[in-house]
């Protein structure tokens, strides 16, 4: 196979297949979607080839048949019928009140433009796609297509004021409504975003819309698999790590055994020949940082956990559910299905190496001053650790949470478990150290475990409010840790073993205290630092 043009942002199907590029056929599923119905809604993270899947249907329903030779679709398509389409992208920015219904507004009298279609004489968003959608079926005796590609922009875009945000989502609303009530003037809809706000707050009729952003037959319809990696872009993989690249970029998942690649991940890494965080490194995920300080939510919260499909597709404005953000946004992805009575639930995890280890690292940086430096503080802590220094890794602990000034606020002192317990978990993951959050036992769930140093740590988090409570709360700890077999699965590693209970002073971190003991020992062996 000859080595072809990487199609790095080519967003435009002609352009792609007229340049030569590589493409990853997705004219199968596009025909399949087509032929079960008319009406499609998709969620994908952002750069997953969303706009490119619309631009493919737009030129097929024009009936550009030459771009398609080649093609698994060009011999099973009609040919001979064209499709008048208006295509609607809301990539602008809308954080003003005038921005979306000025954006709109143009971008339908260009399409009446490019029709050649006299000006609408209507004012108002709503009655000016009404009349336009009904001269574009008179004018070509087909009825329209509507391809919509960012839906959800101007909501996002005004996520930090949640009165805008609702003032752009009824703008949608009455938009969205327009196109319901123009069923018999339109030939097919799909929409696209990042966000499922079309489930119960954007759309009138949530099944108007068939959401296929779950459904495994279309789970690949953006995105490359294993099979398009080996084969689509064989020539590209001279030099480079198949199983690095797996690691690295593959593991999206929407239902189904498929894993996926980003698009973009993959492009730039066969351009560039190097591994870094591509797809990462090109959006500011500040909002997400700013929904988990303020919902006082550490990624120990999110990491292996379990959460139905209502909850990973919950997006409203008042109330996003940190599971709906981090999974629909792409920083989580499903990893394992089970069925919880009548429901299905879906394990959440890191999709790959790239997102778990710039996640975390941002994050972390966010909670820290710009003096505190969480790689050496990472390193300290394990090295104190690994040389059984408990009472040096307790000072360090305790003097490093003292210097940072924010705290996850949240009214009950028993979110500060969460928050010590994240801050050092990412602290350890920062620096490669193997950590396990809430690693399960047959009886229970430690909070953290960390392998390193051919030993293996558990870690107990416990609230106290006085000096008081510090021991008793760390003899409670160190039992539960014995007393729910925490350590069992790990003793035929042969390493030794040690529990270490934390006692966490909430808003005072001179409260902080930690006590441990080896596994299996006389409880008088102990002691407390």
């Amino acid at each position: 196979m000859t080595r072809q043009r990487l199609p790095i942002g080519i967003q435009d199907f002609a352009r792609l297949r007229e340049t030569n590029s590589y493409y990853v056929d997705k004219t199968p599923l596009i025909k399949d979607l087509i032929d079960r119905g008319d009406y499609w809604f998709l969620s994908r993270p952002r750069r997953f080839g969303k706009s490119l899947l619309l631009d493919t249907m737009q030129t097929l329903f024009e009936g550009r048949q030459s771009l398609f030779e080649g093609l698994a679709i060009y011999n099973h398509w009609d040919w001979s019928v064209t499709y008048p389409v208006v295509r609607l992208s809301f990539d602008a920015k809308y954080d003003q009140p005038e921005d979306i219904e000025r954006n709109f507004l143009t971008q339908l009298r260009v399409i009446e433009r490019d029709a050649e279609l006299s000006a609408s004489p209507c004012e108002s968003a709503s009655e000016y796609l009404l009349d336009l959608l009904n001269r574009l079926n008179r004018k070509t005796g087909q009825r329209v297509v509507i391809l919509v590609d960012e839906y959800d922009k101007p909501i996002l875009d005004a996520l930090a004021d949640p009165q805008q945000a609702r003032a752009n989502q009824d703008y949608l609303r009455g938009i969205y409504g327009t196109i319901k009530s123009s069923a018999k003037y339109v030939r097919f809809v799909f929409v696209t975003g990042v966000s499922m706000f079309s489930k119960v707050s954007l759309f009138s009729d949530p099944n108007n819309l068939k959401d296929i952003s779950l459904d495994p037959r279309f789970a690949s319809i953006c995105g490359y698999t294993d099979a398009d990696i080996d084969e689509v872009f064989a020539p590209e993989l001279a030099g480079l790590d198949r199983d690095t690249i797996r690691t690295w970029y593959n593991g999206y998942n929407w239902r189904g055994d498929m894993r996926l690649y980003n698009p973009f991940d993959v492009l730039l890494l066969f351009d560039n020949r190097e591994f870094r965080p591509y797809w990462f490194e090109t959006g500011s995920p500040r909002f997400i940082f700013d929904t988990l300080k303020d919902k006082s939510i550490s990624l120990l919260d999110l990491e292996g956990r379990f959460a139905t499909e209502a909850l990973v597709a919950k997006f409203e404005i008042e109330d996003i559910s940190a599971e709906a953000l981090m999974f629909q946004t792409g920083y989580l992805t499903i990893t394992e299905e089970a069925n919880e009575g009548h429901r299905i639930a879906y394990r959440l995890d890191y999709p790959n190496r790239e997102v778990k280890l710039s996640l975390n690292d941002q994050l972390l940086a966010s909670l820290v001053p710009n003096n505190r430096f969480p790689l050496e503080e990472g390193k300290t802590l394990k090295d104190l650790l690994v040389a059984n220094d408990f009472e040096g890794f307790a000072n360090q602990f305790r003097a490093w949470v003292a210097g940072i000034p924010y705290l996850w606020r949240k009214d009950s002192l028993s979110r500060y478990e969460a928050w010590y317990a994240g801050l050092l978990y990412m602290c350890f993951r920062a620096i490669g150290v193997e950590v396990q959050s809430e690693a399960a036992s047959s009886r229970g769930r430690a909070d953290m475990v960390v392998l390193t140093g051919g030993q293996v740590f558990f870690l107990e988090f416990k609230m106290v409010q006085s000096v008081a409570q510090i021991e008793p709360v760390l003899t409670a700890a160190i039992a539960q840790i014995r007393n729910q077999g925490y350590a069992k699965k790990y003793q035929d590693r042969k390493d030794p073993i040690h529990c270490v209970a934390v006692a966490c002073g909430g808003e005072d971190p001179k409260l902080l205290a930690v006590r441990v003991e080896p596994a299996r020992i006389a409880s008088n062996d102990a002691h407390s630092i």
